[in-house]
């Protein structure tokens, strides 16, 4: 029972610590990347620079939804071994 609970508790962090990446790490990107790198760095237009901005928001999910699936099957699987062996 108790291990259970534990691999739980993980599972939940692992939740949430992805959660805030989902909502963090997108709109940071989308917001500095159109202010510093397209607007500031490159001197695109202000209209260009919101789609350029968005394309690297998109990505970004894109890559912390890959990056959870990853986690998330390497923890069950190894969870599964775990109790196989038991």
């Amino acid at each position: 029972y108790f291990r259970n609970e534990g691999s739980l508790t993980s599972t939940l962090r692992t939740l949430l610590f992805f959660t805030a990446l989902m909502i963090t790490l997108p709109v940071g990107l989308y917001f500095s990347s159109k202010a510093y790198v397209f607007e500031g760095s490159l001197g695109m237009s202000d209209r260009d620079s919101y789609f350029y901005a968005a394309i690297v928001a998109v990505v970004t999910v894109h890559v912390v939804l890959a990056l959870f699936v990853y986690v998330a099957w390497n923890e069950g699987s190894r969870q599964w071994r775990a109790g196989k062996q038991d």
